[in-house]
């Protein structure tokens, strides 16, 4: 058993500002109302070249991004590595449109690439698709749409980066996490990883693709996952996550009048969750698994499972994941026992990341257990801390 209550531990990175910035930051986002007017403030101040990236690189900002670029963050990732936690480097500009900007997203995942294959400090890198292609075209890929012979030779480009990547990935060794995105651009992006993972993962598993278990249909997905991998041998990389955009599936599924493909239930997502990851370590001779979760319960499953399978907790093929600025009590305390833990760190230009910010806002906000764990430990170090002066 590993505790996640030991504050100390924790929160051994953090100064008392930090915890005070961290608890402020907490209690708004756990406020919908105020989210809901920050999001709307925000939004209007960006529209009107208001001068906000001082105010919102001072707070939710620098607690949930590591910095502007990749030198601002060494920071972050020497911080982090102090506690034996590794980094890896997330560009968080959204909503890429433009081949100009596709360009410079392709740039950016090839010098996190450089720069994880010098640093041991950053055990992955990671991207998504819609970064360095049109989400439009994606939709029609993976809905099997005729594409039209501009949009062939637009898609084509779309396949020669995502090759770019991997194959740079596999020349230096260097394992590539893939983002999962919407559901309905999601079949692109799989076969997109699947091509990669064929190619590039023969000798090791190096490209990762992401599976989120809040879809009711993915467990049957990483068991036919698991199985090809399996005959046509190649190795399989899986960062497991619950899911990162339910609303806005919800909200599609109801407004196009179709079965939502989120489960009704959290516990449903949960026992999925659960099931997907005693498939992944039962599987674990050429399946990586990369948990990516703020939960403890599925933290601690994790633990008993590799103890049951006799695998190690230094085993690289295993790697336990949170976001920079949540569930330290997770990250920390892991580290401190000698799992391998990294944390997601989120750069960029301030302006560009603002609607990565907001939606992890959002989405903390529907989180509300989330959210009142993370209050009730920094309260608690905060006592101790008084209580030890």
């Amino acid at each position: 058993m590993v505790s996640f209550d030991n504050t100390e531990i924790a929160f051994s990175g953090k100064s008392d500002g930090d915890l005070n910035r961290a608890y402020l930051l907490f209690k708004l986002i756990g406020n919908n109302s105020l989210v809901n007017l920050g999001k709307t403030a925000t939004q209007l101040a960006i529209r009107l070249y208001l001068p906000i990236e001082g105010m919102v690189k001072a707070t939710i900002f620098k607690q949930f991004c590591g910095g502007t670029d990749l030198k601002t963050c060494d920071k972050t990732i020497n911080e982090l590595a102090k506690f034996h936690i590794g980094t890896i480097l997330n560009y968080s500009a959204e909503g890429n449109e433009t081949e100009k900007d596709f360009a410079r997203a392709l740039n950016e995942v090839l010098s996190t690439i450089d720069l994880a294959n010098q640093n041991p400090k950053i055990p992955f890198c990671v991207f998504k698709v819609t970064g360095i292609a049109r989400f439009g075209l994606l939709e029609k890929a993976s809905a099997h749409s005729e594409l039209s012979e501009s949009e062939k030779q637009e898609y084509e480009l779309v396949e020669q980066r995502v090759d770019k990547i991997c194959r740079k990935a596999e020349e230096l060794g260097v394992r590539v996490l893939i983002d999962a995105e919407e559901s309905w651009i999601q079949q692109a992006i799989d076969d997109l990883v699947t091509n990669a993972m064929r190619r590039y993962n023969t000798q090791k598993p190096l490209i990762y693709n992401t599976v989120q278990m809040y879809r009711s249909d993915r467990l049957q997905f990483l068991k036919s996952a698991i199985a090809k991998a399996g005959s046509e041998n190649y190795f399989l990389g899986i960062k497991l996550v619950r899911g990162a955009y339910m609303e806005k599936e919800r909200e599609r599924a109801a407004a196009k009048n179709y079965d939502s493909p989120i489960h009704a239930t959290k516990e449903n997502t949960d026992i999925d969750y659960a099931s997907a990851l005693k498939i992944l370590v039962e599987n674990n001779a050429f399946v990586a698994t990369c948990a990516g979760t703020h939960n403890e319960k599925s933290c601690q499953d994790l633990i008993n499972m590799m103890e049951k399978q006799g695998i190690d907790k230094t085993d690289r093929s295993i790697y336990f994941a949170q976001l920079l600025g949540m569930s330290d009590q997770i990250s920390y305390n892991l580290a401190s026992a000698g799992f391998n833990i990294a944390k997601f760190v989120p750069y960029g230009p301030v302006k560009e990341v603002i609607p990565y910010l907001i939606r992890r806002a959002e989405e903390n906000t529907s989180i509300a257990g989330q959210i009142s764990r993370e209050l009730s430990l920094i309260m608690q170090e905060k006592n101790r801390r008084k209580s030890n002066n």
